[in-house]
């Protein structure tokens, strides 16, 4: 992957601007994420009980016995938790370029669709059967990947809380931080292993088998994003997998023997 010199007029961006950036994008986003998921690890490791003894709830509910509500505070809290991306565009807007220098865009729907689609599978399949063998390990919470209260917007907001997951995370992790990685001058594996990093970092409070997993797939994402160019594919199989996730844990759980 090759960083495109910028337009005539616009500043380019040393290596010293691009640091302090990424550090002002990460330190209000999920490198945030990542710290308060280290302190709630320590917090899961000290704790009396065992880790399988414990749940990380990924979507949990906002206002117990006040649906309205509820649904008000989730929609609420999916444009806090994706307004980094708004920042990451106007930074990239500022610098000459935009969300399409990354792939963010409209222009390859269909190849987007099935790239997506086929990592989804990959991925999540494996991904499931990870999550079992570490939680029988002992080594990872019981992850809890819904709690809302069974409502009629349910699903919509699980699936709304998939695809922030799958914008947030792949427009900063993968196609913004390696793309500017890639502007000041790292080598592309370097720049791929802070890149998983970052990832399996906010991903500690669901205990190690969290943390090594998102490291991998942080890994096989960012290579592909350094292949293709284009950010849109890991959205689409980012959300889809934490869409099948969501939903399916919402209707199986308690009804199949295999699901913590």
């Amino acid at each position: 992957m090759h960083t495109q010199p910028a337009p005539t007029g616009v500043p380019v961006l040393s290596r010293r601007l691009i640091g302090a950036e990424l550090l002002v994008v990460f330190s209000v986003s999920l490198g945030a994420s990542g710290l308060v998921a280290l302190v709630r690890l320590v917090g899961a490791l000290t704790a009396p009980s065992g880790l399988r003894s414990q749940h990380a709830v990924l979507t949990p509910t906002l206002a117990p016995g006040r649906p309205w509500l509820d649904l008000t505070l989730q929609l609420v809290n999916v444009a806090i938790t994706v307004a980094p991306v708004a920042l990451v565009a106007y930074l990239l807007v500022r610098s000459g370029e935009s969300l399409r220098t990354i792939g963010v865009d409209g222009r390859e729907p269909g190849r987007d669709l099935g790239r997506g689609a086929a990592l989804a599978a990959v991925i999540g399949g494996t991904g499931l059967a990870f999550y079992l063998a570490v939680y029988a390990a002992g080594v990872n919470l019981q992850v809890v990947a819904g709690a809302l209260p069974d409502e009629w917007w349910r699903v919509p907001v699980l699936v709304l809380a998939a695809a922030q997951n799958g914008v947030l995370e792949e427009v900063l992790v993968a196609g913004y931080l390696l793309h500017r990685l890639d502007q000041a001058g790292w080598s592309p594996w370097r720049a791929v292993a802070v890149s998983s990093l970052l990832r399996g970092s906010y991903h500690l409070y669901q205990g190690f088998g969290g943390f090594v997993g998102n490291v991998v797939m942080g890994l096989v994402f960012g290579r592909l994003y350094q292949r293709w160019g284009r950010a849109m594919p890991l959205v689409v199989a980012h959300t889809l997998i934490d869409a099948v996730a969501f939903v399916g844990y919402a209707v199986l759980h308690g009804k199949v023997s295999w699901l913590p």
